[in-house]
């Protein structure tokens, strides 16, 4: 069975500021464009069966950059929907709220249209998206690319490691890098983690 490859998407003015950016669809900066294209090597060198994307621009556009084909859009993959503290840091969370953490705590509400979601809704967005990359792995030769976006991914990784949700909190992701899940003697491991190329 192939491995997956977990694509961080570039840097965006909101995640340079801390700012929690959930379903806002903010660009990426110019430097995140460049991160993007510094992925190209560390992917296009594998054979891909299969491409999923968050159908946000930042995710979007990363896939582009890198140069992936035959992308699949897929809303299960967008990240975190953070309610009442999109767009707001977690400095400015604290002020209220000091022993907040996002992992075990959640959101607080947010719009109808953004209600925010606990840490438990997320990993069930993150399961079904493992059950479409293990379909998608049982039919090709090739790996898997997920682009996406931090604390997705995180929680997709806990999920993939038989971790609850929360265990997300344990593997930090920064923007336009690369992580790789694999497999050791019939069990899903972290094969390379938080990769960027070399200078």
């Amino acid at each position: 069975m192939g491995d997956v490859f977990l694509v961080r998407h570039g840097e965006t003015e909101w995640s340079r500021s801390g700012r929690h950016t959930g379903r806002s669809d903010v660009p990426l900066t110019e430097r995140g464009r460049q991160e993007a294209r510094q992925l190209v090597p560390l992917i296009r060198s594998h054979r891909i069966g299969a491409v999923f994307c968050s159908p946000l621009q930042r995710a979007r556009e990363t896939a582009e950059l890198i140069g992936l084909q035959d992308v699949r859009i897929d809303a299960d993959l967008q990240e975190w929907d953070y309610g009442g503290y999109e767009g707001i840091t977690t400095n400015e969370i604290h002020r209220t709220r000091p022993d907040w953490f996002l992992f075990t705590d959640g959101v607080a509400p947010g719009p109808p249209e953004h209600p925010g979601e606990t840490p438990d809704q997320v990993g069930e967005r993150a399961d079904r998206v493992l059950a479409k990359v293990d379909a998608a792995l049982a039919n090709t030769e090739g790996c898997v690319v997920l682009v996406a976006h931090g604390h997705l991914l995180r929680v997709l990784t806990a999920r993939r490691l038989g971790l609850p949700a929360s265990g997300g909190a344990l593997f930090q992701l920064a923007t336009g890098t690369l992580g790789r899940l694999g497999t050791e003697h019939g069990r899903h491991v972290i094969a390379a983690w938080n990769v960027r190329p070399g200078p």
